[in-house]
């Protein structure tokens, strides 16, 4: 099953009845299909639609898999969709050269429909995973802040902070410019089923200004507080 709302998947084969058979059982799991029956065809399609993931025929007329691949590489607005290349052929120059372009798998025909599925699941779940090491980062201005180390680097310097500050700061940094009140905080860091004062955030806010610096986390006078890009 689609784990998102709606992947999107691209299938391009000149073989009218392997796109019908693979759109089908694509569709069966969720995600959310266009098709195409040649290279060009393909990049044209690519770029309207943003596919996450293309199921690409090698042996196309008008232009090839490979050279097909290439190009939608090349745009920077495709250039994050991943691979999978189809081929009758299996021989190693075709693997490498499929491989060589950006290829993330590579299935020799007769595809079976539920290994596809598993290969492109494979791929999804890497991608989540990936994403979700970047998100635990934030990069702004001369400060990097690890969620997974619960460290504060300040111009590459390492500084430790008390859990409930550093989480402080990871929640205002993670939307910068945005102006959160007092409950918002609470909620978010304490958890509602914790009682809090207040004034506790207000500590907090006083705390962590000593360790970076006054001129990041402002105060919105009536309102609450914000980090400031």
């Amino acid at each position: 099953m689609a784990s998102e709302i709606e992947r999107k998947i691209l299938v391009v084969d000149d073989e009218p009845d392997i796109v019908e058979i693979l759109g089908y059982n694509l569709k069966k799991e969720g995600y959310q299909v266009k098709t195409a029956n040649d290279g060009k065809q393909a990049v044209e399609v690519a770029k309207e639609f943003h596919p996450e993931l293309i199921i690409l025929d090698i042996m196309m007329p008008v232009m090839d898999g490979v050279e097909a691949c290439r190009q939608i590489k090349e745009n920077p607005d495709l250039s994050e969709a991943h691979i999978i290349f189809l081929t009758a052929r299996a021989e190693e120059y075709s693997e490498v050269a499929a491989f060589d372009v950006g290829a993330d798998d590579y299935i020799v025909k007769p595809v079976k429909p539920r290994a596809l599925m598993k290969r492109i699941e494979s791929i999804f779940k890497r991608k989540s995973k990936s994403s979700s090491a970047k998100k635990d980062i934030i990069n702004i201005g001369k400060f990097s802040i690890d969620k997974s180390s619960y460290t504060l680097y300040v111009d590459g310097e390492p500084k430790t902070l008390p859990k409930k500050e550093f989480e402080l700061l990871y929640f205002l940094a993670e939307s910068p410019n945005k102006v959160f009140n007092r409950d918002d905080l609470l909620r978010n860091i304490w958890g509602a089923d914790v009682y809090v004062l207040a004034r506790t955030v207000d500590v907090h806010i006083r705390r962590v200004r000593e360790k970076i610096g006054d001129g990041y986390i402002k105060t919105v006078k009536g309102v609450g507080y914000k980090f400031e890009a």
